[in-house]
């Protein structure tokens, strides 16, 4: 039950079903929308939201949905029924393209049966359509693509408009020949040409030469100055070709006749289809009108229930958006325990606009119509809705404001139960506040009792007193901005709203002291509770905003978290990339050394043991691993000192260790005076067993060859040494440690970088980058590097400077040119 009779115009669904025949394509659809109404049946709704939610689906995702022709020849097709009847051409031209429309959606919808069906509720629909293929072929044997009868759609009609074409021309070229001789005697005007008149050829000629041509006058200009006189040579092909012409028009009708005939036993079953038609030009208003409001298809429970997220009014919204406004969205919830919302608020602070949504958005659902909310809210079914909104007083019917609310409460106390939907706004009002008050709170009462659902605004403070005292009652507040001074249009449930009389009051200049004495006269206990009142929807307000911000910022800590997660990820990926076309290029070049060497060995073999040949091949073999070693010797020269340093240090302490674990009588060796050393000389590195041979010595550092590899390392790391056998065995180590360390030397110094940026590190952090940066520099072989730390307090230059005072291998370091960067760069050569 809907009550009252004009609902929908109270609501605005008026409006709604106008916008819905604005999109539609034909009277088909529009006939659908005029006879759309109610329903509480839950599966017809549910089926009906399906198929909504499914064309929207097509629109959205498919191109080429069947759309295009859209005709209502229903008219026609009922007037057909009768003997002798026809359609004429343009009836059976849309008939043919509507019937083509119907067949495709059938076809479209029906494509996917075998397969994982998109579509199965608009499929359901068009299980068992009738599609006319034969009459489609039927109609184009008559028709061509403009519509219009064909030549050959029978013998006769080939033959007539043969003949009537030849009769034309033939009186084209008499008309023609006339003209010419009239023209040559000066009777008509060189640019003169036949014209129409009455459906016959004419020749246009001034009055004052009409009698020069014999023929009929016809007709003569508005001004009077030009006649039309059919020759007399052509009357009687003229009216040769009215004969034709009136037999032409006969023959179009007996064939359509025929065709009507034809037509005539499917009549029923083609009315049918067309009832398919007008359901998918309905639903597909419907579809539109979704996707302009941005509706979508709640979840649908077959009880009564109420629980909307960001509900919002869909004629409010198309409104508020030509200007580029937005609506504030209303959260709702109504359910067993939380039935009845009592809104209460300032004055136009949106609580109409909240009775109004709640009612039109339920009775769009129920219509079958998608609804401008959020997808998780849950909707349910009411078996009658009522509403009593707007100023209702009749002075035909004697009713006053109070008496047409009255009346309304009668029908709603007679008539709602616990599947009832009431919507009242201002409850109460209309008469003297404390009687109408009472009145009021004895109704609700009723309505309670009765577990009916509802949403009822008012201002009464004894409503919300019983609110707050009764279960199934819940107050709501439309919040307000006391420092603006305007409404918020937020509805929040769970406390009273305060009405702001005093401060709207104040807001539109009302005198201070007649504030001031109203305030006296209602009593300070009113305006402390008022304001008790506000401050309680103030605090609620705040703590909700802050619990949002809350949500907002963990949700964002999420998706950081996830972010860094995905990027470690990434770079994990990006490291083993990394290693893998390292180890191509280790293998790219072995590759290379082994190819060499075979050649090598080839060549030998090739020059049978011939000595020159021999010898060159040997030489260009030692010059390549040369030119190879080379590369990682000055490079690990450093390093390997620094490495013999420490284990000299560690041999050091376990030497102290065991003398003190030794008697203290053992006698100490003498200790000799060491010689100096020459060019020649055999050394080894302290602390290691590598002998090599001295070549050159310059200032304090000597140039030494460890086997193939040759060192530049300074003197006060060498010994003497005369063990010749195990020079040759470190000989060999020493040769078979640079083979096997040369592939990573190059691949580290080829991918060496000489700059880089510590800044935004910690202290330990830049300082632990910088120590690999300046080992791996000293071990590649670089001149001078930079490191980029940046000005800011300074922290970081002191720091990395003290460290780069402590490595042996820096010859200078200082500030960049100013140009570059100054400060803010510390360039290292070493």
């Amino acid at each position: 039950m809907i009550y009252p009779h004009n609902f929908e115009q109270k609501i605005g669904f008026d409006q709604i079903r106008q916008l819905l025949k604005d999109k539609c394509l034909s009277t088909l659809g529009k006939e659908r929308v005029d006879g759309m109404t109610y329903s509480d049946k839950f599966e017809d709704i549910q089926e009906q939201l399906n198929q909504i939610t499914e064309f929207v689906r097509i629109i959205q995702e498919e191109d080429k949905f069947p759309d295009q022709y859209f005709f209502d020849v229903r008219p026609s097709l009922k007037r057909v029924r009768v003997e002798g009847m026809y359609l004429d051409e343009q009836e059976l031209f849309d008939l043919r393209r509507s019937l083509e429309t119907i067949r495709d959606i059938v076809r479209f919808l029906q494509k996917n049966e075998e397969e994982e069906d998109p579509y199965p509720n608009l499929r359901k629909l068009a299980g068992d359509i009738a599609v006319f293929p034969q009459l489609i072929t039927k109609i184009d044997q008559i028709l061509d693509k403009y519509g219009k009868i064909k030549d050959n759609a029978s013998a006769e009609l080939l033959r007539i408009r043969r003949e009537l074409m030849n009769t034309m021309n033939s009186i084209s070229r008499s008309l023609n020949s006339i003209l010419r001789n009239a023209q040559s005697e000066g009777y008509v005007d060189k640019d003169v040409t036949p014209t129409m008149r009455d459906g016959r050829l004419v020749i246009p000629v001034a009055p004052g030469l009409k009698r020069k041509i014999k023929g009929i006058v016809h007709d003569e200009s508005a001004s009077g100055k030009t006649v039309f006189i059919e020759p007399a040579e052509v009357v009687e092909a003229n009216n040769r070709i009215r004969e034709l012409e009136a037999e032409e028009r006969r023959e179009i009708i007996r064939i359509l006749v025929v065709f009507s005939d034809t037509v005539r036993p499917s009549i029923p079953d083609i009315l049918q289809s067309y009832e398919f038609l007008a359901e998918i030009d309905f639903i597909r208003s419907k579809a539109y009108f979704a996707i302009q409001t941005n509706s979508i298809q709640p979840i649908l429970e077959n009880r009564q229930l109420l629980d909307w997220t960001m509900a919002v009014h869909p004629l409010l919204q198309i409104s508020l958006g030509k200007h580029g406004k937005k609506v504030v969205p209303l959260d709702i919830e109504l359910h067993a325990g939380q039935r009845i919302l009592l809104i209460s608020g300032p004055n136009a602070g949106g609580k109409s606009v909240c009775l109004k949504t709640v009612g039109l958005l339920q009775y769009m659902l129920q219509c079958g119509m998608l609804i401008p909310l959020h997808e998780r809210s849950h909707a349910g079914i009411f078996k009658s809705i009522f509403i009593d909104i707007g100023d209702e007083q009749s002075i035909e019917d004697d009713l006053s404001t109070y008496s047409s609310h009255l009346t309304n409460m009668k029908a709603m106390m007679r008539n709602s139960n616990e599947h009832s939907l009431i919507l009242i706004d201002e409850f109460g009002g209309g008469t003297e506040p404390q009687i109408g008050g009472a009145i009021a709170e004895a109704v609700l009462k009723r309505y309670n009792e009765k577990r009916t659902f509802g949403v009822i605004t008012t201002h009464y403070q004894n409503l919300k007193h019983y609110a707050e005292d009764h279960e199934g009652i819940v107050n709501g507040a439309m919040l307000y901005d006391r420092h603006l001074m305007q409404p918020l249009f937020q509805l929040q449930i769970g406390n009273p709203g305060s009405s702001f009389a005093v401060e709207i009051a104040r807001k539109i200049g009302l005198p201070e002291d007649v504030i001031a004495d109203a305030s006296e006269i209602v009593g300070s206990e009113y305006i402390n509770a008022d304001k008790y009142l506000q401050d309680i929807v103030r605090d609620k307000r705040y703590w909700e905003s802050k619990r949002q911000t809350i949500r907002q910022r963990e949700k964002k800590m999420e998706e950081t978290i996830a972010r860094y997660e995905t990027e470690m990820q990434e770079l994990d990926k990006s490291r083993k990339e990394i290693i893998r076309k390292a180890k191509e290029d280790a293998e790219r070049l072995l590759q290379e050394s082994n190819a060499k060497i075979e050649n090598t060995i080839r060549s030998i073999k090739e020059a049978q043991a011939e000595k020159e040949k021999t010898r060159q091949a040997r030489q260009e073999l030692a010059d390549f691993r040369q030119s190879m070693e080379d590369l990682a010797a000055n490079e690990q020269a450093d390093k390997i000192a620094r490495k013999m340093e420490k284990l000299k240090e560690k041999q050091e302490r376990r030497k102290e260790k065991k003398n003190k674990s030794q008697n203290t009588d053992v006698p100490k060796p003498v200790v000799r005076k060491e010689e100096p050393i020459v060019v020649g000389t055999q050394v080894k590195l302290k602390g290691q067993g590598s002998v090599g041979e001295v070549l050159e010595i310059s200032d304090k550092t000597a140039v030494v060859a460890f086997g193939m590899i040759k060192s530049t390392v300074k003197l006060d790391r060498l010994e003497r040494t005369t063990s010749n056998t195990k020079a040759k065995a470190i000989d060999t180590k020493s040769t078979f440690v640079s083979t096997q360390t040369h592939d990573n030397m190059y691949d580290k110094k080829l991918n060496f970088k000489q700059d880089i940026d510590v800044r935004g590190m910690r202290g330990d952090e830049a300082l632990q980058a910088v120590t690999y940066f300046i080992d791996d520099a000293i071990l590649v072989g670089m001149n001078r590097v930079r490191i980029l730390h940046g000005t800011g307090t300074g922290a970081l230059r002191s720091i990395i400077r003290q460290y780069l005072q402590s490595v042996s291998g820096i010859r200078h370091f200082a500030d960049e040119h100013v140009q570059f960067g100054g400060a803010g760069i510390t360039v290292v050569d070493l």
